[in-house]
């Protein structure tokens, strides 16, 4: 019987995070839980449940060959195309904080803008590896994905999820550059990409009160400014070591749904920078790890994967934590892995799944040679 082998580091620090955010969860939520269901298990149980459907998948991802996505990049993207266009109908998509991106399946809800994020990286993968020769032609070989970005983040927009749309954007971009795109043309991409901004904000005026709220939260502490008040006031008095595990004083009723997008809040607050440390020390591991497994990939759609999915999940945490200490808008991201909620813990636990097979891969391709230069 032949032994799989795979980044075990890598897959032993995604359990670990998955496991702390358990914790923090049950810590964040226990409070609203019991108001809200009389159960002050409800947000964990169901977390839990996913995180187990989460290793499960993980742990079959590392055995299946990551070429099999390379085979089926297009029909990925179409189905997520069909997601995408299913969930803006009435009836079907439901609204959720205002936006209408969810799938409603009993008491679950999914997000196709989530499964969308990971078909778009699949694919972008697989059109760098084929059009590779081109790709100093912009006409030729980067508009035409370009193209589909942008039809993939007009579809995520008019749900609207602004947040995830520019997950999406930036991880594309971060591909095009590893895969050799001139500097010069993501300076241009970039002054695009702010006039862009500019009109999305003029097209709805929500997104120009969350711009006030993050430049002066205080100048309407009751409304759109409120969360990041909130925010703020977990993390001032958590200090070196925090005020202790379950002892968080905003999560009383004062930081709406703590469990979700702001949950670092709670860390910050109970654990102090010691738990600041413990984010930041596993997701800069879970980095090192997936970019070690990428720089190592001979083939190209192996390298152009494993980098495009890391690096879209850490573009998710730095947008997440830096919206928990106001240093940007609020964007309604969740911190992979911590935040509760079963899509985007499912779609990290795929990602991390297929960097493991990639991983793996690598390591049986070393065994081979190893044995050639035995005998």
């Amino acid at each position: 019987m032949i032994q799989l082998k795979y980044d075990k580091l890598l897959f032993i620090t995604v359990i670990t995070v998955m496991l702390f955010g358990l914790v923090m969860i049950y810590s964040a939520s226990y409070i609203w839980a019991e108001y809200k269901f009389n159960n002050s298990l409800h947000y964990c149980l169901y977390q839990g449940a996913f995180i187990l459907i989460g290793i499960v998948l993980m742990f079959f991802l590392t055995k299946m060959d990551y070429r099999l996505y390379y085979k089926y990049a297009n029909k990925l993207l179409l189905i997520s195309f069909v997601l995408l266009i299913l969930v803006l109908i009435p009836g079907i998509g439901i609204v959720r904080n205002g936006s209408r991106s969810w799938f409603g399946i009993g008491g679950f809800g999914i997000q196709p803008s989530e499964f969308s994020k990971l078909a778009l990286i699949i694919f972008t993968s697989k059109y760098l590896e084929k059009n590779q020769k081109v790709l100093k032609d912009y006409k030729k070989g980067v508009f035409p994905i370009l193209g589909i970005v942008l039809i993939t983040f007009f579809l995520i927009m008019l749900e609207p999820d602004f947040g995830t749309g520019m997950i999406l954007v930036i991880s594309i971009i971060a591909l095009l550059f590893v895969a050799g795109v001139n500097i010069k043309f993501f300076v241009g991409l970039g002054l695009l990409g702010i006039i862009g901004v500019v009109l999305l904000i003029i097209i709805a005026p929500y997104r120009m009160n969350r711009i006030t709220s993050f430049l002066d939260p205080w100048s309407d502490p009751l409304g759109t400014g409120f969360q990041i008040i909130q925010s703020l006031y977990a993390i001032g008095p958590g200090g070196l070591l925090g005020m202790g595990l379950f002892n968080s004083r905003q999560k009383h009723f004062y930081l709406p749904e703590p469990q979700t997008d702001f949950i670092f809040s709670i860390i910050s607050e109970e654990l102090g920078i010691f738990g600041v440390l413990i984010v930041v020390g596993l997701f800069s591991f879970l980095l090192y790890r997936s970019i070690r497994i990428s720089l190592r990939q001979e083939d190209k759609f192996a390298k152009y994967l494993s980098f495009g999915l890391i690096f879209q999940m850490i573009i998710q945490t730095i947008l997440n934590l830096s919206v928990v200490i106001g240093l940007i808008p609020v964007t309604g991201v969740t911190l992979p892995f911590l935040s509760y909620g079963g899509s985007s813990l499912l779609i990290s636990s795929i990602s991390i799944g297929i960097i493991l097979s990639i991983s793996r891969e690598k390591k049986k391709e070393e065994d081979n040679v190893v044995k050639v230069k035995t005998k």
